[in-house]
C-alpha cells in the first residue's frame, strides 16, 4: 500500500470513526513529541507541544497509530494512554 492509496495527493483529511484526521497529523505528532522531551525546550514550549499532542491523539487513536507502535518514553506512553 502507498500513501496515495489511502490519501490522494488532491485530497488534506480523511474521515475515520467521525473524526477528521488530517494530512501531516503524524508528522505534527513527531515534531511536538520531539519538542516536548526536549531538555532544552522551555517550559511555554513544551506546553505548546503538549496540547497539541492532546489535540492530535483522537484522530491517530481512530488510525490504529498506537494498535501497533508503542512509545518508548514512558512519560509519552502515559499521554497516549490517557487519550484512549
Amino acid at each position: 500500500m502507498q500513501p496515495q492509496d489511502i490519501l490522494p495527493d488532491h485530497q488534506n483529511d480523511v474521515q475515520v470513526n467521525g473524526l477528521t484526521v488530517r494530512k501531516g497529523s503524524v508528522g505534527a505528532f513527531l515534531a511536538s513529541v520531539r519538542d516536548w522531551q526536549d531538555p532544552a525546550s522551555d517550559a511555554a514550549t513544551r506546553a505548546v507541544a503538549e496540547t497539541d499532542l492532546r489535540s492530535l491523539l483522537p484522530g491517530l487513536h481512530a488510525l490504529g497509530l498506537f494498535q501497533v507502535l508503542a512509545a518508548r518514553d514512558p512519560a509519552l506512553q502515559q499521554l497516549i494512554d490517557g487519550a484512549t
